[in-house]
């Protein structure tokens, strides 16, 4: 229920909760928790395992002689009931759920003989296909400030510049391809900028600009957090990621976002000394003492 409270709290400026045509949050727990073996066993036989192995993940982990947990098969089943039970007509989600989603298409027609639609959107990954989000700790959340949420887009790698574009805002896509070779910065602080106008309003995106370039490029950088000497440059910085961890500092450095007296930063096990300025992406600055 907490959770559900934030879910609200972060999307109110993109879905309207008031008004005629309200949009409403349920709670798949006042039917998934009524659900016996009986009812689970008539569910699933909607479904063949010839079926369910053909979702990708599946076929490869088959073809590694990997196992498959009997369990992994029930959770698009359950997400397929959410859509009997709420009788949907149009299911969005990522990409990466369309097998989860054309499971409820399946189950919604055989128990209710009614077709549902699904839409599924491109995800924002990165050059190596990893998913924009949580695990790459460069999740984005809708209730953090407008300065926040700017200076997060522009610490996204420059190849999410333009799916950036395309997946969320309305500009228009031709000829900018070619802007963004010629000016990748100039394209990510317009992408930052049409977002933030989009989720709050044309001023707060402004002023999300000037307090990004006030702070993050006009002013020279101040190393004000000082750490002691000795240890390696992973265990330095840890404190400072996203998930205060060693391996999110070492994912950091991987991903050429620390820079240690101007250079971009590749040795997890460089011992920092005195006088050591390091740069952990693109808002934290630390000087070793």
């Amino acid at each position: 229920m907490e959770n559900s409270r934030t879910w609200v709290n972060q999307i109110k400026n993109i879905l309207d909760f008031e008004g005629e045509n309200k949009a409403e949050i349920m709670y798949n727990s006042e039917w998934s928790d009524k659900v016996t073996f009986k009812d689970l066993i008539e569910i699933s036989s909607n479904f063949t395992v010839q079926q369910m192995i053909e979702r990708d993940m599946y076929q490869e982990r088959l073809k590694n002689n990997e196992p498959i947990y009997m369990h992994e098969f029930l959770y698009p089943i359950a997400q397929g009931y959410d859509c009997v039970f709420m009788d949907v007509n149009l299911e969005v989600g990522g990409s990466d759920q369309i097998f989860n989603m054309l499971a409820g298409r399946t189950l919604i027609k055989s128990i209710k003989n009614k077709e549902k639609y699904v839409l599924a959107t491109k995800l924002l990954v990165d050059k190596d296909g990893k998913k924009v989000g949580k695990t790459a700790g460069n999740a984005l959340f809708l209730d953090s400030s407008p300065n926040e949420f700017y200076g997060g887009i522009m610490s996204f790698p420059d190849e999410t510049i333009f799916p950036g574009f395309e997946l969320l805002t309305e500009v228009e896509l031709s000829g900018l391809e070619e802007k963004i070779t010629h000016d990748p910065m100039g394209e990510k602080k317009r992408l930052a900028y049409e977002i933030v106008k989009l989720v709050w309003s044309e001023d707060e995106a402004n002023k999300a600009k000037s307090h990004f370039e006030n702070t993050f490029q006009e002013k020279a950088p101040s190393y004000n957090i000082k750490i002691e000497s000795g240890g390696n440059l992973a265990s330095a910085i840890a404190p400072y990621t996203n998930l205060k961890s060693i391996s999110d500092a070492k994912r950091f450095i991987q991903q050429n976002s620390v820079d240690v007296n101007g250079k971009v930063a590749t040795e997890p096990a460089y011992k920092v000394k005195i006088g050591d300025k390091i740069k952990v992406g693109e808002k934290v600055f630390l000087l070793i003492k």
